[in-house]
């Protein structure tokens, strides 16, 4: 395994993050600690959940995820070993059983409260390394949303107040770091902004989608990243396994993430995009490289990203995923990748 510091800050993590979203959904708890333990033997000491996972989200299976490590942390004791991340929902009307009825779900004091008491307990520990605010607390494009419109649909929480809840938590030791996810350049500039006026705390990581077909981090965050020391850790890597080509010529394998739902299939395997997956899986084939594992080593090599986050339905799927951290792509792979970047510019966006 390969190692990098968490963006300001002296903490040394895996450059291959645990992901963990199938937990509890595609996966049982069994599949979640083999997964666990495994990972662990390879050197991965970070990993990443939410409170809402698994995915796709439902009420029944809400928090399930979260349960699994903490039961995991509980059997083998190595809470002290893992670099963990979770996330806190942002205001969505049609997730309002992530909280209690009383409660409007947005990122005000209350929520962000009770959202972190949940996941501690559910995790089983007094903390969390770093907490993520899981998308933006007002109409903005994230998950695949193409345009800006402004919308008056709801009220949204001003940014700064959000921060300064999360303080408090940092003060009260429940949570270590802060970083946000599925935000825009303007969304993190504004995080930077009141954290240096009004000397709060800075947020160390940008968890965005990140993959050969989807690279639009580049166009505006990553000038961010790189100049105020804030990397991005990538997910959505393979594009929800798109990239490993089994999805081509419209098969569905049994068992698969887009034959068990079509959730998410028109953000990450849209009929535009298939040419420019099929380029890059014939390039990798063509240089004796497996798929997936090119397309994963793309992304880890990219000097903004901090750390790859893989998730796996199958074991074999683990293992090859965590190998690429050792495939260094060569120059000539490298430029062919940029050309047919060039000829197929980001056709999930």
């Amino acid at each position: 395994m390969k190692y990098t510091k968490l963006n300001n800050t002296d903490i040394s993590i895996s450059k291959i993050c645990l992901g963990t979203m199938n937990w509890g959904q595609q996966n049982t708890e069994k599949d979640a600690h083999e997964q666990m333990d495994y990972a662990v033997d390879q050197g991965i000491n970070f990993f990443d959940t939410a409170e809402i996972y698994p995915v796709p989200p439902t009420p029944a299976t809400q928090g399930l995820t979260e349960k699994y490590i903490g039961n995991w942390f509980a059997k083998t004791g190595k809470r002290n070993d893992i670099f963990l991340a979770s996330k806190v929902a942002g205001r969505n009307p049609g997730m309002a059983y992530v909280r209690p009825e009383n409660m409007e779900l947005c990122l005000d004091r209350k929520n962000i409260r009770y959202a972190v008491e949940a996941s501690l307990k559910r995790l089983q520990t007094d903390h969390i390394d770093l907490y993520q605010i899981h998308w933006p607390d007002r109409t903005t494009n994230f998950f695949g949303k193409r345009g800006y419109q402004e919308s008056e649909i709801g009220s949204s929480i001003e940014i700064l107040e959000t921060l300064t809840y999360l303080k408090e938590l940092i003060d009260e030791g429940k949570i270590r770091y802060i970083g946000v996810s599925n935000e825009t350049p303007w969304g993190v500039s504004q995080f930077l902004k009141y954290s240096e006026k009004m000397n709060l705390p800075k947020i160390v990581s940008i968890q965005n989608a990140y993959s050969l077909i989807l690279r639009e981090f580049e166009i505006g965050l990553s000038e961010i990243s790189i100049r105020e020391n804030i990397g991005l850790l990538a997910y959505s890597p393979l594009a929800m396994g798109v990239l490993s080509g089994k999805y081509l010529n419209g098969q569905k394998p049994k068992g698969a993430r887009f034959s068990l739902s079509e959730r998410s299939s028109d953000r990450y395997n849209p009929a535009r995009a298939q040419t420019a997956i099929k380029k890059y899986v014939d390039l990798a084939n063509e240089n004796g490289l497996n798929p997936a594992q090119m397309a994963l080593a793309y992304v880890s090599s990219r000097p903004f990203v901090t750390s790859t986050i893989i998730g796996a339905t199958k074991m074999e799927q683990l293992e090859e995923d965590i190998s690429s951290i050792d495939i260094d792509l060569n120059n000539e792979v490298l430029e062919k990748i940029e050309k047919i970047h060039k000829e197929y510019s980001n056709p999930c966006t």
